[in-house]
């Protein structure tokens, strides 16, 4: 919660604390890394991820975290098998379903990114940001009337006040990636 209110270096103390004191929790571990992550420290990012899955292995939350790590570093393949370990541990771990969507996206494997995409959905969160990225995945793969759709729908999802700034920004995305989709077909 602190670092979603902007107090990085207080929300980094105070895990930093709760590791300190409890040195087995994975968990602790995971959360100080994802905090690193959002804040441009991928370094020690990666040094909690791989702390926190020798801990537990089994924390399905720390491999889709890995694999976001991986993803931004260009090791595509890397990410992939990360969410893979991620869904295995956790089928109904929407974030990994829907992170692996993007990757596979990435690689050019559209059909199976719109396959993750469609099982993210039946998992019933995050349906905004999950038809966001399925459009942009059949607007690069040519099918134009199916991203129009599916912008409308995460246009319809995602909130429109300013109370989540992700979704917000995810908003001003669709939004952009809609003109363009509506700009090339006239």
């Amino acid at each position: 919660a602190r670092s979603q209110q902007g107090d990085f270096a207080l929300a980094i103390d105070l895990l930093s604390q709760l590791i300190y004191r409890h040195p087995e929790n994975a968990i602790d571990y995971n959360n100080r890394g994802l905090i690193y992550f959002q804040h441009g420290q991928v370094d020690q990012a990666i040094l909690d991820y791989n702390k926190a899955l020798t801990l537990n292995p089994k924390l399905a939350s720390a491999y889709n975290n890995r694999a976001n790590y991986f993803a931004t570093c260009g090791q595509l393949n890397l990410a992939i098998a990360d969410y893979d370990e991620a869904i295995n541990l956790n089928p109904s771990h929407v974030r990994a379903w829907l992170n692996r969507g993007i990757t596979l996206r990435d690689l050019g494997e559209y059909a199976l990114a719109v396959e993750n995409f469609e099982i993210a959905l039946l998992l019933g969160q995050l349906e905004g940001h999950i038809y966001a990225e399925r459009g942009r995945t059949y607007h690069l793969w040519g099918d134009w009337n199916c991203a129009g759709a599916d912008y409308r729908r995460a246009l319809g999802q995602l909130p429109s006040n300013g109370h989540n700034e992700q979704a917000g920004r995810l908003r001003v995305q669709v939004d952009a990636w809609l003109n363009d989709l509506l700009d090339c077909q006239f």
